[in-house]
């Protein structure tokens, strides 16, 4: 059933790609996970595009929700995802915080024609949150994957603490020689691994609590 699955050719490959303007599409969601006015971690969703999502599907086949089909893949995509450290980066006062190794749920799914990853991203230990300031931001440093919020709508603060927390959202312009250089990039070049090209059009959040 997994022989069809490339998942490192088209998705979150942990090694570095071919090319790297956006070949596949990530549409993603998150939502403040917390514990004992902590915070834990991130729940995070990922709706991929409906080519990205092709082979996955096929393998699902007619494959009910929660079958051992569904559970054998959703492992190799977070393998993936594990390998390249979630494709995130978080931060306090200056400093990266660090993540858990593995997280304690995640599951893959189907939406109509694309496939949605939903896990949590845990953080190594639970952090304050009273009074506290955190940024992240996820994105496939090659840049072959776009990973993108639509909007401040997609990041969610649990009702409970609404009035004391709150998410915002920065989407870089990077310049047009910068846009120029990416959108250049096809099957024969890549970019040098220490540019980071991903990082350059990544998102970052800002999560603010009082």
């Amino acid at each position: 059933m997994l022989t069809r699955l490339t998942i490192g050719a088209i998705l979150l490959a942990a090694t570095p790609l071919a090319w790297s303007h956006p070949h596949s599409f990530i549409d993603m969601q998150a939502t403040l996970v917390h514990k004992d006015n902590q915070l834990t971690g991130l729940k995070m969703h990922w709706v991929m595009d409906e080519i990205t999502s092709a082979d996955l599907l096929y393998d699902a086949g007619e494959a009910k929700p929660g079958s051992v089909v569904w559970k054998k893949l959703a492992a190799q995509v977070m393998a993936n995802v594990l390998g390249q450290h979630y494709f995130s980066e978080f931060w306090h006062e200056g400093k990266a915080v660090k993540f858990d190794n593995l997280p304690p749920e995640y599951s893959l799914s189907r939406e109509g024609h694309k496939a949605v990853l939903d896990f949590i991203l845990p953080l190594g230990e639970p952090r304050p949150l009273a009074g506290q300031r955190y940024t992240f931001s996820t994105f496939d440093p090659s840049y072959f994957v776009d990973m993108y919020y639509d909007s401040e709508k997609s990041l969610h603060i649990p009702p409970e603490l609404a009035k004391q927390c709150q998410f915002s959202l920065h989407t870089p312009k990077p310049n047009a020689s910068m846009q120029a250089y990416a959108l250049s990039l096809d099957k024969a070049d890549a970019p040098p691994e220490d540019m980071d090209l991903g990082q350059q059009f990544a998102q970052t959040v800002t999560l603010t609590c009082q």
